[in-house]
């Protein structure tokens, strides 16, 4: 049986955020991982879902369907948890107080568009699949 997916939900016309789903995509040999623009319809139903802001594009969300969802600094933590190699230890920085976290997240998702602005990410005919609308 397969496993079920996780969803990344991203901001899709952010160039800083391209460059993460590229970098996740070339690290999840385990196929674990799905992506989805916050500006698209499966992230429009699951903010909706769950009251969340459609205008907060600086979120990263990861989410598994019927059983929970994280953002920010969780959701990176937890995708670096799920992908092979070292990533995993990043899992350590949980310790942290996640309010300090999220605080440092903050300050990356603020200058995020001059950090990496014009990334430009065309995935292959097989990546496409990972990508729902």
């Amino acid at each position: 049986m397969e496993q079920e997916k996780l969803i990344v939900l991203y901001d899709g016309s952010c160039g800083f955020c391209n460059f993460w789903v590229e970098w996740i995509l070339r690290r999840d040999h385990r196929d674990r991982f799905v992506f989805a623009s916050l500006q698209g319809e499966t992230a429009t139903a699951f903010l909706s879902e769950r009251g969340l802001s459609r205008q907060q594009l600086s979120t990263l969300y990861l989410w598994k369907r019927g059983a929970y969802y994280y953002s920010k600094s969780q959701a990176a933590l937890r995708i670096a948890k799920e992908l092979p190699g070292p990533w995993p230890l990043l899992g350590a920085l949980g310790i942290l107080p996640v309010g300090l976290l999220d605080y440092l997240y903050d300050r990356v998702a603020e200058n995020r568009n001059r950090l990496l602005k014009d990334h430009c990410f065309m995935p292959t005919a097989k990546e496409r699949e990972k990508f729902l609308p």
